[in-house]
Parts: C-alpha cells; sequence; structure tokens
C-alpha cells in the first residue's frame, strides 16, 4: 500500500485553526501574494509546513511517482480531509484541492512553479529564496504570487531537481546546471554562495518550433530577410548566430535548421540539449559535468573534436564559449559546411573578437593573422538577434563576412533593423531596411536559386 495509515497511538497533527479575526479574502486561497508582496497563507506557513510534514510522513515519495496523477490525487485529498477532521479544521473544498495540487506537484513535479512549466507565455522562472518567483512573459519579467514554505523547501526541491539527472546540490557543491524532463535548462545556486536563499533559474524548452517565415510573420525579421536565410542554409553557408542572454539564438538556431535537407546527417553538441531538429538523421550529443568525485568532465571541446570521427554532414553547436571555438573552425574549414552554431555578443564585430578570443583561450600558438584568416575563411554569415528594450526580440543585422585585406576581416552588412520611434507604452517602431548589397554567396550559388522568386 503507498499510504501507511497511522497507527492508533498517533496523536493527531496540531493544525493551529485560523483566527476569526483573520480577514476572510485572506482566507481565499492555500498560496496567494498580497498587493504588498508579502506571503498570504489561510493556513499559516507553520500549519503548512506540518500538513506537508504529516503528509510526507504516510506518502512514500520513491512510490508516489511510480502512481498515476489521478490515483495519487485521490490519496492525498483524502488524507487532507483526515487530517482536517482530527483537528477540527475547516477548509472549503477549493483550499483542500489547492492544497492537495500543491503536495502533487511536491511529488511529481517541481513543487510550486510546476504550473509555471505548463504556462506557455512563461519564458523563464527566476525563484529568488522562498518568497519571490520571477517570471518572463513577452520579454518582460514580473513578480508571481507562487510562494515557497521556507528554505528548505525550496531546497528541498533544487535537490529533486538535481537527483533527477545523477547529480547533487549542497554546501560542497553549491551550484549546479540540471535539465528538466521536458528539456528546460536549470541551474541552481545556494548557501554559501546564494546569501538571500538557493536561487533556481530555469530556461523553458519551448514547444513551439518556428520557422523562419513564422518569425518573419512575428515582427522578429522582414520576408526578405528569412529569404535570405533560407538561401544562405541551401547554398550550405556556415553561420554564426550572434546575441545576448534570452535574446533568441537558441529559437534562431532551430528557425534555420528547418531548412537544412533531409539527406545530411547532422550532429548536435550542447550542455543542455535544447534543439529540436526535425531531419531523421540526427545524433545529439551533450556534455557532462564533472562529477562529485572530480572525475569524468566531458566538455564541448571533446565532443567537437569525437563528432568529426562521426562522418557528419554538418555540425550544430548550441553555444560556442571556450577552446571549442577552434576546432569547430578547423571543421567548417575541412568540408563541413552548413555548420552553425551561437556566441554571446552585442554585435557581428563583436562576435568575430569574441571567436578570436575564444582560439586563443584553445592555448593554440598561433598568430592572430593566422587566427583571422581561418575565421574568414570558415565563417560566412552572422546573424545578430536582440532583446530590444520593449521586450520584443528581433533580428537586427545580418552580415556577410567577405575574407580578407591586410589583417582586417571584410564584412559588409546586407540588413539591419533601425528605430524609428516609441509609443505610449514603451513600444518600439522601426523597420528592417536592405544595404541594397547583393549578398556575394548569390554569384557562387546562383544554380541553386534558378526558378525561386
Amino acid at each position: 500500500m503507498l499510504i501507511r495509515h497511522p497507527q492508533n497511538n498517533r496523536k493527531p497533527v496540531a493544525v493551529q485553526q485560523p483566527t476569526t479575526a483573520e480577514p476572510q479574502d485572506v482566507r481565499a486561497t492555500s498560496v496567494q501574494r498580497s498587493a504588498q508582496g508579502k506571503p498570504a497563507d489561510s493556513l499559516g506557513t507553520h500549519n503548512r509546513k506540518l500538513i506537508r510534514g504529516y503528509l510526507y510522513d504516510q506518502i512514500d515519495p520513491l512510490k508516489a511517482a511510480a502512481m498515476g496523477r489521478d490515483k495519487l490525487r485521490v490519496q492525498i485529498e483524502s488524507m487532507i480531509r483526515r487530517i482536517c477532521d482530527d483537528n477540527r479544521l475547516q477548509l472549503s473544498r477549493q483550499e483542500e484541492e489547492a492544497i492537495a495540487e500543491e503536495m502533487l506537484n511536491e511529488m511529481v513535479g517541481i513543487g510550486p512553479i510546476q504550473p509555471l512549466l505548463a504556462d506557455d507565455t512563461v519564458n523563464d522562472i527566476l525563484v529568488n529564496g522562498a518568497g519571490q518567483v520571477f517570471v518572463e512573459r513577452f520579454g518582460k519579467l514580473e513578480l508571481s504570487p507562487i510562494t515557497f514554505v521556507d528554505e528548505e523547501h525550496v531546497l528541498n526541491t533544487a535537490q529533486r531537481i538535481a537527483a533527477a539527472v545523477g547529480r547533487r546540490i549542497d554546501e560542497s557543491h553549491p551550484m549546479v546546471d540540471a535539465r528538466l524532463a521536458d528539456g528546460s535548462r536549470v541551474n541552481v545556486i545556494t548557501y554559501p554562495l546564494a546569501i538571500d536563499g538557493t536561487t533556481i533559474s530555469i530556461r523553458k524548452f519551448m514547444r513551439r518550433n518556428m520557422s523562419l517565415e513564422i518569425l518573419a510573420e512575428r515582427g522578429a525579421m522582414s520576408m526578405e530577410m528569412a529569404l535570405v536565410l533560407q538561401r544562405a542554409m541551401q547554398a550550405k553557408l556556415n553561420i554564426i548566430v550572434s546575441g545576448g542572454t534570452g535574446a533568441g539564438k537558441t529559437t534562431l538556431l532551430n528557425a534555420l535548421s528547418q531548412k537544412i535537407s533531409e539527406d545530411d546527417r547532422i550532429i548536435t553538441i550542447e550542455d543542455a540539449a535544447e534543439l529540436q531538429l526535425q531531419q531523421i538523421h540526427v545524433v545529439r550529443l551533450e556534455t557532462r559535468p564533472v562529477s562529485a568525485e572530480g572525475t569524468g568532465k566531458v566538455d564541448q571541446r571533446d565532443l567537437v573534436r569525437n563528432a568529426l570521427r562521426m562522418r557528419p554532414d554538418r555540425i550544430i553547436l548550441g553555444e560556442v564559449r571556450g577552446g571549442e571555438c577552434f576546432d569547430m573552425l578547423q571543421a567548417m574549414n575541412t568540408g563541413h559546411d552548413g555548420s552553425l552554431c551561437t556566441v554571446h555578443s552585442n554585435t557581428p564585430r563583436d562576435a568575430i573578437m569574441r571567436l578570436e578570443n575564444m582560439v586563443m583561450m584553445a592555448s593554440m600558438q598561433l598568430p592572430l593573422e593566422a587566427i583571422r584568416r581561418q575565421i574568414a575563411s570558415a565563417v560566412n554569415l552572422i546573424v545578430q538577434i536582440e532583446r530590444m528594450r520593449d521586450g520584443a526580440r528581433r533580428v537586427v543585422s545580418i552580415t556577410e563576412v567577405c575574407g580578407m585585406e591586410n589583417d582586417v576581416i571584410q564584412t559588409q552588412e546586407l540588413f539591419s533593423f533601425k528605430t524609428s520611434s516609441v509609443d505610449a507604452k514603451g513600444r518600439l517602431t522601426g523597420q528592417y531596411a536592405s544595404s541594397g548589397q547583393r549578398p556575394h554567396f548569390y554569384s557562387a550559388h546562383a544554380h541553386l536559386f534558378e526558378g525561386q522568386v
């Protein structure tokens, strides 16, 4: 049996009843937040912890995870009613259901923030200790009404997330990167590094797999820009997607990948698997962090080197940020045309400088001019995407790399976004402008575009 019924000599849980002086609207739900941003709990934090403790005493979480959600809900609701009867606590049906849902999420999900994972309007979930949960919707951060009971509650949730992928989070290992079952990326940092309480940052795995055309329809680029990127993929250009944190680099990378031929063997390399490739011949590789014993680490550079032995047609590297940049450029220069990767930078020129610096990080004793020639011959296109101050994500530049002149990498900007005004609500308006320059790769691959509009 899943439920271990209390013995006859077990004392009832001492649940304090809410006083009659407590305002009725405060008792409306088990987890609320007042207008001032402070938690308001119909049972009180103390009583809420006692009910949680009683339920965990009676229900084995390991067995609970193996049960169906509906069956487990019935068991939990039955136990909550028993607690209320034993302690003469009067709760409405709505309050009982709210507590049951919370406990259900505790045992088979990730606690109070589980509903946010199911909310498709939420991109990021940011837990700053027990009392603050922020979410990002449509590019803007907002405070959520959800709270945790206390710091122990947050840490327990973080430990379950880490344990699910074979990792640990505690004082001796206060930082961890993990991935949820749905593919969402998670970073956790706790005491003693996080002074104000355990912090959980979740970048949700977006189920929407948008194409270049859909991005254009939503205003992230113009249709003319989408056409150029489509042709760049047809021509197997090596493309760098550049942008800041949360700018939409992975979304754009997914959109570009849809234009890859079904005949190509694609190998993806990521720290946390997020890419949603639709082709049938895809091999997905993921890095592995160092174990608690200090062994077993496999980084992106190891995987790039191994990928070159796997007969890839294209390599897609989720994010370049270290010595693997040198190996990726080598791959782009040795027959793996049409490869893609992302890099953190604010402009296309900054992206080139970042690539230079990362090649130097690979401890390759190469002169700067040789590094630049390597980049100029490997990279064909840099697509700059930005999350703008109104929260919208836009492709603000498409820049073509045109080779070297003396010791300088030459580029030409094909498209840019020009801001024209800001309305009363802070939304930016502007236009996608073409430079009027014909892409160099059009001439070299003209045969691919015959008959296309």
